[in-house]
């Protein structure tokens, strides 16, 4: 029988993520990725060399995902802003991996970023919308574009980053995911209005 190896690659990279953002890079070991995966560990060395190697290709397919799913179109207004914050937090809302896995890597404090170059384009291109918007007087240019894109995403994720602290902010509140959201659609107008 013929080995599916896109189908085991898939596997490997989908029992990763769950692993890595349970447990950390120094948490998990490529033998439970394996296990987890139901596929022999040579396999997983095969495909994806070594711990490090495998969290970055890891990362970098999850980043992928986001920016597939959360384009940034053309910011037309603080209403255009408040809708790109939204996305992002819906989508951490249906994928919270992402948020630890960044997470992680932070606390990791690797040497080298996987993959920086090309993670720093895709982050580029965002500070780039909010500047295209500022300098046609659309969003407000108070705060430099590259800390408003930060504060942006900041406040969208922090949300999964910490649930712990939003449930309990929120102990007697049942509706808070979804006051959550109107809370940051608010905040991300008034960050981005031009004032009068």
């Amino acid at each position: 029988m013929a080995w599916n190896t896109d189908e085991t690659k898939r596997r490997l990279k989908e029992a990763a993520v769950a692993e890595f953002a349970a447990r950390g890079l120094d948490g998990t070991t490529m033998e439970r990725i394996a296990r987890r995966a139901g596929i022999n560990k040579e396999r997983l060395y095969t495909y994806f060399g070594d711990k490090s190697q495998l969290f970055a290709a890891v990362l970098a397919d999850e980043l992928n995902k986001v920016a597939a799913a959360v384009p940034l179109d053309d910011l037309d207004g603080p209403e255009a802003v408040a809708a790109y914050a939204a996305a992002v937090y819906d989508y951490h809302a249906e994928h919270p991996e992402l948020t630890r896995l960044l997470l992680w890597e932070g606390l990791h404090d690797l040497p080298e970023v996987p993959d920086e170059e090309s993670r720093t384009d895709y982050y580029r291109t965002k500070v780039v919308a909010f500047a295209r918007a500022q300098r046609a007087g659309l969003i407000s240019d108070e705060i430099p574009a590259a800390d408003l894109a930060f504060l942006v995403l900041a406040l969208a994720g922090w949300w999964y980053a910490v649930p712990q602290m939003a449930r309990m902010m929120h102990a007697d509140d049942r509706t808070a995911p979804d006051a959550a959201r109107a809370a940051l659609m608010q905040a991300a107008t008034k960050l981005t209005a031009r004032q009068a």
